[in-house]
């Protein structure tokens, strides 16, 4: 579904990607593994068009959509969940999620995806009509989610969803992810310090560094290489 090729990447005069090359399939969890300043996080915005290009592909379902602008891959059906939770504080929980369905055709779907939504994460429901400021950092996380959901996604892109949750919330999070795959059948790149968590979630795992990917293979792969997971994953 998505291919990435060879992607560079920076801010000014500063570069961060130095053309990774990385795949997602359909229907699959895929995830980006790295320490602090690998370069994860460029690469999801790279791809969403949030930061430009400078050389090489975004190619998403055979068409290279490298320099199209971020809200037309949301058109295409490309959303990115980003680190920390980014919500209207003083708006309910409600009013966030359908902020999301913007979209012509979300917008049609919008009592049906808010019923997926209220049937991934009851307490939204039952919270509805909270200001999202006053929610916990997990139901907060759940709210940015569910919001991205919204815009009615064929790939979704996530950045450090578990980041700052306590153990059990992790839990949570990524048995929604994991819900998202199989029972919504989305196709979702990952990126997360959680390694572990992440490892069991996954496919499909690349580890990046310095901007590179440094390896890839199936969590299995990587779990059994000693020298990946002590150089670059610490677990």
């Amino acid at each position: 579904m998505l291919k990435v090729e060879k992607l560079e990447s920076g801010y000014g005069p500063m570069q961060v990607l130095w053309g990774p090359n990385l795949q997602a399939e359909a229907g699959a969890i895929t995830s980006i593994l790295g320490p602090n300043g690998a370069g994860k996080s460029t690469l999801l915005w790279t791809i969403l068009g949030g930061v430009t290009a400078r050389r090489g592909k975004v190619v998403f379902e055979g068409n290279d959509v490298t320099e199209l602008p971020a809200h037309r891959k949301v058109d295409l059906g490309i959303t990115l969940v980003p680190e920390g939770k980014h919500l209207f504080k003083e708006m309910t929980v409600y009013e966030n999620l359908v902020m999301g369905a913007y979209r012509k055709e979300a917008l049609a779907e919008k009592e049906k995806t808010l019923d997926l939504i209220y049937s991934l994460f009851p307490i939204l429901a039952e919270r509805r009509n909270q200001k999202s400021g006053t929610l916990s950092g997990g139901q907060q996380q759940m709210v940015t989610i569910g919001r991205s959901l919204m815009t009615k996604p064929k790939l979704i892109m996530m950045d450090e969803p578990s980041q700052g949750l306590a153990p059990k919330l992790i839990m949570e999070i990524f048995e929604t992810v994991e819900r998202l795959k199989e029972e919504v059948g989305l196709t979702i790149l990952l990126v997360e310090q959680n390694a572990a968590a992440s490892l069991d979630a996954a496919d499909y795992v690349y580890v990046m560094h310095e901007g590179t990917i440094k390896a890839e293979g199936t969590p299995e792969v990587i779990k059994a290489s000693d020298e990946i997971r002590e150089a670059y994953l610490g677990i």
